[in-house]
């Protein structure tokens, strides 16, 4: 039996520039293995963000969760962290060095949103569109082996008689 490979991901950390780097790094790698390559820079620009927000402004802690999910044709990248106080999209001057973060998460994103938890914190989301060839599966006639185009739909009538004669089934894939 072939089992579909995990379509969700989740890292517990402390939201420290060095941790960061490592889920950046975590995130790609998941990416690759679900055959998601063009989704990578997008979201790790987008899960640095969130988590160098935490880093910056949320209290009593930094620790937070990262949840990463692939379902049907959209990734959600999501951060829960203990803050119940909820981000703000800031508008940067071009001469600040910081407070483009959401702005950038709504860029590069198709949707992006905050979920209050209560006294539990909050969770920062965002979504990407995803196409996912290894889960993706091939359209196949709606007859087997009655197929009339294709490479072996104009047999020669001298072959055609022996193909049949010892005909045999196969699979291929």
């Amino acid at each position: 039996m072939i089992s579909q490979p995990s379509r969700h991901c989740t890292v517990e950390l402390q939201a420290l520039p060095s941790r960061i780097g490592q889920v950046r790094r975590i995130i790609s790698a998941q990416l690759r293995y679900w055959h998601l390559d063009p989704l990578i820079d997008q979201a790790a620009l987008g899960v640095t963000e969130l988590l160098t927000n935490v880093h910056r402004h949320a209290q009593p802690d930094k620790t937070c969760t990262v949840d990463v999910e692939l379902l049907l044709d959209r990734l959600t990248v999501s951060v829960h962290d203990h803050d119940p106080r909820l981000p703000t999209v800031h508008d940067a001057d071009s001469s600040e060095t910081h407070g483009r973060g959401l702005a950038l998460v709504a860029a590069v994103s198709e949707s992006w949103g905050v979920r209050p938890r209560g006294d539990a914190g909050k969770v920062v989301w965002f979504t990407l569109p995803a196409t996912c060839p290894a889960i993706t599966l091939p359209e196949y006639p709606a007859v087997y082996g009655a197929t009339t185009t294709g490479p072996f739909s104009e047999v020669p009538e001298a072959k055609a008689d022996a193909a049949t004669a010892t005909a045999r089934s196969a699979v291929a894939g």
